[in-house]
């Protein structure tokens, strides 16, 4: 049967149970420096204006990611319901501990919002609109389409936990535009993906005009504006453009990145503070009409301690964070967070009885952190190469024929 809160509409907001992210992952950028025209893409590379890799900021991403899968596997509302097609009875029951924490892992979803607005503010700087495509491009398609064809296998498989979309349903997901035709999610988790994808649109206005601190700022404010009247404007276009469930996270991120570039100012902190103050507000949104599990201060607790750590990179405090294992598990964050629900609460599935819960909990999480870096390495970076050489190719002939 077709989880009820994987409807075809594309609603306010969506719940976390089915709908949890990110992102991550999407955020992910490469380095400031502009690449030669044939280079092989590798691991999504941090770096500030200097070009130092920010190491802590891989580092925040994983345990997001983490956060999230621990808590679609042991802490949405769904699994600790009676009977549920996961664990069959509530997993507070089972661990009561473990859901105590997983039931504030739903905040991943925004800490990847803010890291977002922060690494493609720092990715575009400098950049063409073209160079910024590309970049997108490369890098949220090639584990995607994988991610998408794995999770269909393992549902056509695994029958019980989720039911299958349709072929042509399938197909349009391959385009990662599928909210905006109301199609449903081959995994509720690419729910974020669209809220990406907006603020990619957007911010490539600003792009193409030239990035400037003026202009940030600006965009920031217009885009808070928006984000405050949308809904009680009535009018879905201004909902679906401004997206206020996430725009106050991006924001945040934004103006993260100009304390690093620039340096902090009261403007900035101004901004900063007002994104808080009407981020907590959606959390508490989304505790009463999503969550049900986790508390108010407990979420805002965990949100603040993150943007204050966000600050301390922001300022450079953490400049002296070093470590490889840092840049894989960068890496791993986002095929780790496209793969993991439906395949992985498929896996508990048909594994709850075999094993101690934690036990298969962690289990399952590390079997999907060793096949997210299988995919690293052999799908997203030989296909994220073929992409850029292709796209490089079609765009410098689109030129050609212009001139």
């Amino acid at each position: 049967m077709q989880d009820a809160q994987r409807r075809t509409s594309i609603p306010r907001r969506v719940l976390s149970g089915l709908h949890q992210p990110l992102p991550p992952g999407t955020a992910s950028v490469r380095p400031t420096t502009r690449a030669t025209p044939r280079a092989t893409p590798r691991a999504a590379v941090v770096r500030d204006r200097a070009g130092r890799r920010l190491y802590a900021i891989d580092g925040i991403r994983l345990l997001a990611a983490l956060m999230v899968a621990v808590h679609h596997y042991a802490g949405t509302n769904r699994v600790d319901q009676p009977g549920n097609r996961v664990w069959d009875r509530p997993v507070s029951d089972i661990m009561p501990t473990v859901f105590r924490f997983a039931s504030y892992g739903w905040i991943g979803v925004e800490i990847f919002f803010v890291i977002s607005g922060f690494v493609i503010c720092m990715s575009c700087w400098g950049r063409s609109p073209r160079q910024f495509f590309v970049s997108r491009v490369i890098r949220l398609y090639p584990a995607y389409w994988f991610a998408v064809a794995f999770t269909t296998v393992v549902l056509t498989l695994l029958p019980g936990v989720w039911d299958r979309l349709r072929t042509r349903d399938v197909l349009l997901n391959v385009t990662m535009l599928q909210s905006g035709s109301g199609v449903m999610n081959v995994d509720g988790v690419y729910w974020t993906l669209w809220s990406e994808l907006r603020f990619y649109l957007l911010f490539l206005v600003v792009v193409w005009t030239g990035l400037t601190y003026r202009k940030v700022v600006v965009f920031c404010c217009v885009w808070g504006a928006a984000a405050m009247l949308a809904p009680i404007s009535k009018l879905p276009l201004l909902e679906l453009v401004a997206n206020p469930e996430g725009a106050w996270y991006f924001i945040a991120g934004l103006a993260l990145y100009l304390m690093h570039r620039f340096g902090q100012d009261l403007l900035l902190w101004g901004i900063l503070a007002m994104a808080w103050l009407m981020g907590q507000r959606e959390l508490g949104i989304r505790i009463d009409e999503v969550e049900h599990v986790s508390g108010w201060r407990g979420s805002v607790l965990i949100f603040t301690v993150f943007l204050l750590a966000m600050v301390a990179i922001a300022l450079g405090a953490t400049d002296r964070v070093r470590g490889r294992w840092l840049v894989t598990a960068g890496a791993l964050t986002y095929p780790l967070y496209l793969m993991h629900y439906a395949a992985g609460t498929t896996l508990i599935n048909r594994l709850r009885d075999t094993m101690d819960a934690r036990l298969l909990v962690v289990s399952v999480i590390a079997g999907f952190m060793l096949l997210s870096w299988l995919v690293h390495r052999f799908v997203e970076r030989p296909v994220a190469g073929l992409l850029k050489r292709g796209l490089d190719t079609s765009f410098a002939r689109l030129r050609n024929a212009g001139a």
